[in-house]
């Protein structure tokens, strides 16, 4: 946590160029600036994603890497909860809908990173992830036949620069040629969009504690992630490499990371001030693929993100920043 410079004076004074204040800082204060740490370390953290997507898929397959990671995940939520002494949610919280909790689980994480690996396995990282933040675009038009929204001119000139950001980045600026890396990839990468705006919108309502809410969906997707994995690839025990690939996917993609968010989210005193730091983790991503990964960053895709971040920033604008699905 960063502090003012101290003042020799009990009162304000000009300094070369600062303020100084003598005297402890409002809780208010101590609260952003604790909000803000919490929410740098989580876009550092989520900016990681993409490389060690790319990596762990190197080590394990799909279904493998979903089983593992979300095993990971699972347990590092429930320590979460043990450490912060609200274990007892957990079980408030499933005997009042044991079956929401079910259903949100294969959507969350089963089908919606089974799709996203996908898309990481068939296509380059720095596409897989520009094309991924488009969800909010994705929710806008969706709104619009399940909640009744309207389309608005913001709505539509978003849509129209966002998805023209996507074509330029999976065309790497062939756009008239049409001629993809990978159409099923995209594809893949478009779907997961889908995946995660439904399960945004289905979670709208949900006000509960949204780090035990995330466990239960882990603990009821566990088994089934297990059963796919035993019934369609290898579920034996993983090399080292492996294991701690799907470790860092499942700790700090799916479990510590959005734990970290939501508690910046609570402290800060304007969700705008933590939610649009968002807005740096591809930037940030991009540096992680070209120096671990070794992938050329293609100018189409700095083209491309130059076009889908003000769509979502637009997209901000129509609902509070840096919101989550809980």
């Amino acid at each position: 946590m960063y502090a003012l410079p101290l003042c020799q004076s009990d009162a304000w004074r000009p300094g070369r160029g600062l303020l100084c204040w003598r005297g402890p800082l409002s809780a208010e204060v101590q609260a952003d600036r604790l909000a803000l740490a919490y929410g740098l370390a989580a876009v550092l953290l989520w900016s990681t994603v993409a490389t060690a997507f790319k990596l762990a898929l190197r080590e394990l397959d799909v279904l493998q890497l979903l089983a593992w990671a979300i095993v990971f995940s699972t347990v590092a939520l429930w320590l979460i909860l043990r450490f912060q002494g609200r274990l007892y949610l957990l079980r408030q919280y499933a005997l009042e809908t044991p079956l929401y909790f079910i259903v949100m689980g294969l959507v969350n994480p089963v089908a919606y990173y089974l799709v996203l690996l996908r898309a990481y396995e068939l296509l380059p990282a720095q596409q897989a992830q520009a094309i991924n933040y488009t969800w909010a675009i994705t929710l806008a038009l969706l709104a619009v036949p399940l909640l009744g929204h309207r389309l608005t001119r913001r709505d539509l000139l978003a849509v129209i620069m966002g998805y023209g950001g996507v074509l330029i980045i999976a065309t790497r600026g062939r756009v008239l040629e049409l001629e993809f890396t990978s159409r099923e990839g995209v594809i893949y990468a478009l779907v997961s969009t889908l995946i995660w705006a439904l399960y945004w919108l289905a979670s709208t309502r949900n006000r509960r504690d949204p780090v035990a809410c995330l466990c239960l969906n882990f603990a009821a997707a566990t088994p089934v992630a297990l059963l796919l994995c035993a019934a369609f690839s290898d579920i034996g025990f993983p090399g080292w490499r492996g294991l701690a690939a799907a470790g860092y996917v499942g700790l700090f993609e799916m479990g510590v990371t959005f734990a970290l968010w939501s508690t910046a989210l609570r402290l800060s005193s304007g969700v705008s001030r933590v939610g649009n730091l968002i807005f740096l983790s591809p930037l940030i991503s991009l540096v992680f693929i070209a120096t671990i990964l070794g992938e050329a960053i293609h100018p189409s895709t700095l083209v491309g993100l130059g076009l889908i971040l003000p769509a979502v920033l637009l997209q901000q604008g129509q609902r509070p920043a840096g919101s989550a699905p809980e």
